[in-house]
């Protein structure tokens, strides 16, 4: 009886809240820690569909450099000038949050960060897309038959984009029928425009119709907000992308 006295004393309950104030403390400092992290440095994104086949599959899991930081800290010898080197994989963000506002993106946050990045707001992480960099600003650049043809700025000859590229990829190259209109942006083929001075055109790894720069158009340099360094899931698959 004493220890059940004991336990409801006020001595008790102050010890047990104090705890509490404790565990939630650590908790908000974990998650800010993780917002100044995943903002300024790294972050973790998962394939969400079928968009990059063949080279990554749905379900693969990637740590992102963040673009961030090198806005704010410009000019740092060590901080690339560039997004990403032709050939990577990068996070293509459609500016979503700038229609939601500050008390939204914090709660879009918070839910990723207690799901292990799982699940976020409805709608959110629909606007951020996972695709790799082809042709760089000042690129005069066509498609035949699903292939990039790039002649890269100041150069005189004109490449395929696995010529170019810094990164070893497979394409998936659909069969379509033989009176596709190539208007269509699926069509698989292009005619040539020039990229502006802060123009990167993306496409994603499956030719088929999955959204790329070839429905978006070029996108500016400020929506790449990340690139892959590192895959760390599916086990067998742990590596450089």
């Amino acid at each position: 009886m004493f220890d059940k006295a004991l336990r409801y004393s006020y001595t008790d309950k102050k010890n047990i809240a104090a705890k509490r104030r404790g565990v939630f403390f650590i908790i908000i400092l974990f998650f800010l820690i993780y917002i100044f992290i995943t903002n300024l440095f790294f972050s973790m994104h998962v394939i969400e569909n079928s968009s990059m086949q063949p080279s990554l599959n749905h379900g693969d899991r990637f740590i992102f450099s963040s673009t961030v930081i090198k806005r704010i800290l410009p000019g740092i010898p060590f901080i690339d000038k560039l997004p990403a080197e032709r050939g990577s994989i990068v996070l293509i963000n459609k500016n979503i949050y700038q229609n939601y506002g500050g008390p939204k993106t914090i709660l879009n946050k918070l839910v990723r960060f207690f799901s292990l990045n799982r699940i976020g707001l409805h709608g959110v992480e629909d606007q951020i897309f996972i695709k790799r960099v082809i042709a760089f600003p000042g690129d005069t650049i066509s498609m035949s038959n699903y292939v990039l043809r790039v002649q890269p700025a100041g150069n005189a000859y004109i490449f395929t984009e696995f010529e170019l590229s810094d990164k070893l990829y497979e394409i998936n190259i659909p069969n379509v029928p033989a009176i596709w209109d190539e208007a269509i942006p699926f069509s698989g083929n292009m005619e040539k425009i020039v990229l502006d001075t802060d123009e990167f055109f993306v496409l994603s790894d499956d030719r088929s119709n999955t959204n790329d720069s070839r429905t978006w158009g070029p996108v500016p340099a400020n929506s790449i907000s990340g690139k892959a360094l590192f895959r760390y899931w599916p086990i067998n698959r742990i590596g450089l992308p």
